[in-house]
């Protein structure tokens, strides 16, 4: 265990991309059976009301399909299955360990034949064209270092008028509350994740991906680089958190 918790990660911007895909890999493949309850532990329960928001804002109309990118244990892909009973979800993730923790956990709520997670590639999404009104990423684009080739798959995938949704950790506004958060997240978080995870650095790793995302806006003109019209970015709870919404 002493080896595990002096495991170091180089910063961010300091990853090469194949640093990168195997980093992430490692940090979730490490943290998978503590996964669910970190995250609801460390954000407050919080996660909880912004996967709520995000299925709120869903719009089926055509396929009555929904598509969970970085689906990880499959909150999001549940919470879409629970909300809207006439609608088929899946979910896929690169990382096999949490793909097998969301299927024990689709198994359990006996949403088998609604709800399918299995292994998939966020930048070589393997669905035709238009086959999904809804395609969502929770908590995963950070991760994704082409993150625009990721986007460009959920596009095409999804029909016309149709949703790309991303819910992702953010900064707050320059002022109190980035002043705030940015001491939670790097001098509070990883020292909680300590008492929980053989692998803290995983947690040292979030904050440092969290401080080196996009802005709102630059979020945003990325998007709409993309040809995804309507962009909108809905910060929560302070801006901890933000809900992007695109259209194709």
């Amino acid at each position: 265990m002493r080896e595990q918790q002096k495991k170091e990660y180089p910063s961010v911007q300091d990853m090469t991309n194949d640093q990168r895909i195997s980093i992430v890999k490692d940090i979730f493949s490490s943290v998978t059976d503590k996964y669910d309850f970190l995250n609801r532990f460390l954000s407050g329960r919080r996660d909880v009301a912004w996967r709520k928001r995000t299925v709120s804002e869903m719009n089926f109309f055509n396929t009555n399909r929904f598509l969970d990118v970085a689906t990880g244990t499959g909150d999001l892909a549940l919470d879409c299955a629970n909300a809207y009973p006439d609608v088929n979800v899946t979910g896929v993730d690169f990382v096999q360990e949490m793909v097998d923790k969301g299927i024990e956990k689709v198994a359990a709520r006996n949403l088998l034949d609604r709800v399918d997670l299995k292994w998939g590639d966020a930048t070589k999404i393997e669905f035709d064209d238009n086959s999904f009104d809804v395609t969502a990423i929770a908590f995963g684009i950070r991760n994704i270092p082409d993150k625009e080739k990721a986007l460009m798959e959920m596009r095409r995938i999804i029909v016309p008028d149709g949703q790309v949704m991303v819910l992702e950790l953010t900064t707050p506004e320059p002022g109190f509350w980035q002043n705030t958060y940015s001491f939670y997240l790097n001098g509070v978080l990883p020292k909680l994740a300590k008492w929980f995870t053989k692998n803290p650095a995983a947690y040292e790793y979030l904050a440092d991906s969290i401080m080196n995302f996009p802005t709102r806006r630059e979020f945003v003109a990325i998007m709409e680089s993309l040809r995804l019209k309507d962009c909108r970015a809905i910060p929560l709870t302070f801006g901890v958190c933000t809900l992007y919404i695109g259209n194709k």
